[in-house]
């Protein structure tokens, strides 16, 4: 059996995450667990049925465009400019908050000055794919709680785009202060070029063939996917491009026929992101890190909606809506793995302290998705009045 095989990578990992999600659903427990688990059980750390889990994530990162893309569709340009304006302080405050904690936690550990900064920085970010997938579609995309963490999410997302840079250029021992500058330039420029080609060859091309529905569906998986690589190019995130994509679209009815008609797709694409988080776990460095990180995961996950509620309160938002949004981004990121991968090649910091934001990521993946199920309404809710579409 040829176990290097994607045709068989795929396979293994929709006809398990097909059992899995089943064993859930009976047991009333979170998909997303589900499909992490799977991963690491068959992934090149358990019983070795998929060696390529790296492949398998850049597959899936494609899930996470259109995700951002889909949400997009889901915002009006002038909302969101509102809202960012808000959300701002918020993000700035919580992201050094976050730092703190988790430079705190490392230092108290004893690891190098550098290794602990880098770990702060890891904790600053929550997850663009745990609170955006956990989000009733068909409820919260309409209301000011999912705006407010559209927002936020977005906000982290230049910060750790610069972040990221940062790490680069210091790895390789530059200052990145001109790099950075050309970044945050780069974003007016990407939003100019979408809304002058969406308003004068997309929206056109849209209304012209609307009724080749086979058409309209290629014209939007080009639009997105084209307009990620560009802000890739650009020096910003391929997320940040897809979202800026949908946002140009958003008013245009067909936006809704778009984003029923990519939603099978973006699922197909998280399913395997979630598989590669769990593949991705290598279980033999999981003793030595255990206590710091799982120290770390339980206080991101306290602290985090604390820390959000409090802040959203003071930009005059609800307590409720501040609780919501506070459990709802309590985890770390994706990003965070990045920057613990990207440290560590450059050599900036001691493999143990990447592991401890590998445990620590994945501990607070599964910690928040289990908080939010039993909390809110998600469409993979345990109990029936939760659960939302």
């Amino acid at each position: 059996m040829n176990h290097d095989s994607i045709v068989f990578s795929i396979f293994l990992i929709f006809s398990g995450a097909a059992l899995v999600a089943t064993l859930a659903l009976w047991a009333r427990q979170a998909l997303i667990v589900g499909y992490i688990v799977l991963g690491a059980v068959v992934g090149p750390g358990g019983l070795k049925w998929v060696n390529d889990a790296e492949l398998i994530q850049d597959i899936a990162h494609i899930g996470i465009i259109f995700l951002l893309f889909l949400l997009g569709l889901n915002l009006y340009p002038q909302k969101l400019i509102q809202l960012l304006r808000k959300t701002t302080l918020v993000t700035l405050v919580t992201s050094a908050i976050f730092a703190g904690l988790g430079f705190g936690v490392a230092y108290l550990f004893g690891y190098a000055l550098i290794d602990a900064v880098v770990i702060g920085v890891a904790a600053m970010f929550s997850s663009t794919i745990v609170g955006l997938k956990l989000l009733p579609t068909t409820v919260l995309h309409h209301r000011h709680t999912g705006e407010v963490i559209v927002s936020v999410l977005l906000l982290q997302d230049m910060v750790a785009i610069l972040s990221l840079l940062a790490i680069q250029n210091m790895g390789r021992g530059e200052l990145p202060t001109l790099e950075m500058i050309a970044v945050i330039l780069s974003l007016p420029l990407l939003v100019l070029i979408v809304a002058v080609v969406a308003r004068f060859a997309l929206i056109p091309l849209f209304h012209r063939f609307d009724k080749i529905q086979e058409y309209i569906f290629l014209l939007a998986i080009g639009w997105c996917l084209g307009i990620a690589q560009l802000a890739n190019t650009l020096g910003l995130s391929y997320e940040i491009g897809a979202f800026i994509a949908g946002v140009a679209i958003a008013t245009n009815p067909i936006s809704r026929f778009i984003a029923e008609s990519l939603r099978p797709i973006r699922d197909f694409f998280l399913v395997m992101f979630f598989f590669a988080l769990g593949a991705g776990l290598n279980m033999q460095v999981i003793g030595d890190v255990m206590v710091p990180a799982a120290l770390l995961a339980l206080l991101v996950l306290l602290v985090k909606p604390i820390a959000f509620k409090f802040m959203l309160i003071r930009v005059l938002e609800t307590e409720k809506l501040g609780w919501e949004t506070g459990w709802r981004l309590g985890q770390m990121s994706e990003f965070s793995l990045l920057i613990a991968f990207m440290a560590l090649q450059g050599g900036l910091i001691a493999s143990e302290a990447a592991n401890l934001i590998q445990v620590a990521t994945l501990i607070t993946f599964i910690g928040s998705s289990y908080l939010i199920v039993l909390r809110y309404p998600t469409p993979i809710a345990v109990s029936d009045p939760l659960r939302r579409d």
